[in-house]
């Protein structure tokens, strides 16, 4: 298989260092592929704006959505988005792995989100029939996507009654609202729990967890969300009543 992995740390001696060091040896090992964008290693620019375009200097308003797919589709976006898009086609797999900071990814991956799955690449993109390919298809339908992050707290402040909230609830917004809208099918997230406590015998159990998880990746079976174009959902893009009557919150947009 062939991976990228987007590692969005600012320090490379750090837990997380360590343990992309650990997953990189686990796919040599294994005889993959793989492919690193190191966000803050290479100066990733985290904004979207004019620049990410030839007309940079026109005198227009700046309707991001729309010029996006433009330039996308005249081949003119910046040179740091279509090498990402290239690394991006050639991977089977897309690693996200980042510490949990707020609730949400380092302003920096958000930043790659914004900036590389363009409109017209990523979402925003028409079927034979007219309509919009999103929420199990679309621009990057076909591939995996896998989040590995670390959290200070402890494994039971994200559990069913936890005060953080479930942990897959928690990263819903990437995982459904990112990877699933996109089209990649998202697959369970390995998360590091107390982070900041870690002992060496801890890091030793992760690193092996890590590996077993990347070992056994091919035959993981993808978080079970609704496909949009199934018939799930009525024309307000609601759940049909029969479906989950008995549940309610983002619960409901699983099958199992």
């Amino acid at each position: 298989m062939r991976f990228l992995w987007i590692f969005a740390h600012p320090e490379r001696q750090s837990l997380n260092g360590s343990l992309l060091t650990e997953g990189l040896n686990a796919l040599r090992e294994q005889g993959d592929e793989y492919r690193v964008s190191d966000l803050y290693a290479m100066g990733w620019k985290a904004v979207a704006d004019a620049d990410d375009f030839a007309t940079a200097g026109l005198e227009r308003r700046l309707f991001l959505g729309a010029e996006q797919e433009r330039a996308f589709q005249q081949g003119v976006l910046s040179d740091d988005i279509r090498e990402e898009h290239r690394k991006i086609e050639w991977a089977d797999v897309l690693v996200f792995q980042f510490p949990l900071w707020w609730f949400g990814p380092p302003a920096i991956l958000k930043g790659w989100f914004d900036r590389v799955l363009v409109q017209g690449y990523g979402f925003g993109i028409k079927g034979p029939d007219g309509r919009t390919r999103r929420y199990g298809d679309g621009g990057l339908a076909g591939k995996r996507a896998l989040i590995i992050t670390s959290v200070g707290a402890r494994e039971s402040g994200f559990g069913p009654r936890g005060i953080h909230g479930p942990v897959e609830e928690v990263l819903f917004p990437l995982l459904h609202g990112t990877f699933w809208y996109t089209g990649m099918a998202p697959l369970p997230p390995f998360v590091v729990y107390g982070a900041d406590r870690c002992t060496e015998p801890e890091y030793t159990r992760t690193a092996s967890d890590l590996r077993e998880r990347l070992r056994t990746l091919p035959a993981t079976a993808p978080v079970p969300y609704r496909p949009e174009s199934g018939g799930s959902y009525d024309e307000a893009l609601v759940l049909r009543p029969e479906l989950a009557p008995s549940l309610r919150g983002l619960e409901v947009h699983r099958t199992t």
